[in-house]
């Protein structure tokens, strides 16, 4: 474990997450494998996700989508092992992802990032490194290969990182870097990683496996 992240009270990470259920998780990649395929590679992606967060020592919020309330009942809570689990709010991706960053600044954080579950290859060392450029950087961005992005953590909140995007598309990362530069930020890239939501992208990673 990360001892400096874990004494490091005012770094958050937030993971934005689903509730694993058959027919409502990778849905796209679903369409080439199957509903049961794909929600046991979500629950293998969700592992993954859960080892680096939990080595990283760093304080965490998961925040989910598709839960049956207002408030994760403890059987939706359970896959995360302890940490504390939030609905997320309503809206697009961009008003959700909103909304959490400013929960987290308003319980005085001062540095907060924000992941998915999406990337195999997601280990403790980019969110290590990631907390760690955002001594230097108001922004910081995890590319993904499909154009998106697996983080983006920043010291201040900055809404409108979050407008105007196409989300799920190859210009997601580019239009957020350049909506940074337009603010004055500072932006750190970390190392590119993988995505997996479709039947290619697991193709993909399980070629890299082999």
């Amino acid at each position: 474990m990360n001892n400096s992240l874990t004494a490091d009270e005012k770094a958050h990470l937030l993971i934005f997450a689903r509730v694993p259920a058959l027919g409502l998780v990778k849905t796209r990649l679903a369409a080439g494998v199957g509903e049961a395929a794909a929600l046991a590679i979500y629950q293998e992606l969700l592992g993954i996700t859960r080892t680096a967060v939990l080595e990283s020592g760093v304080a965490t919020t998961v925040w989910l989508a598709g839960t049956a309330g207002s408030e994760p009942t403890e059987t939706e809570a359970r896959e995360w092992a302890g940490i504390p689990v939030r609905c997320q709010a309503a809206g697009d991706l961009g008003q959700r992802m909103t909304a959490a960053f400013a929960a987290a600044f308003a319980a005085g954080a001062g540095r907060v990032a924000i992941i998915g579950t999406d990337c195999p290859g997601l280990r403790e060392s980019h969110l290590t490194q990631a907390f760690a450029l955002l001594d230097a950087h108001e922004v910081v961005l995890g590319p993904a290969t499909d154009g998106g992005y697996y983080l983006l953590g920043m010291r201040q909140p900055q809404p409108e990182l979050f407008l105007n995007k196409q989300w799920s598309t190859a210009s997601v990362l580019a239009d957020t870097v350049a909506d940074a530069g337009r603010l004055g930020c500072q932006v750190a890239l970390l190392p590119a990683l993988h995505d997996v939501d479709t039947a290619a992208d697991l193709a993909t990673w399980r070629a890299a496996q082999a």
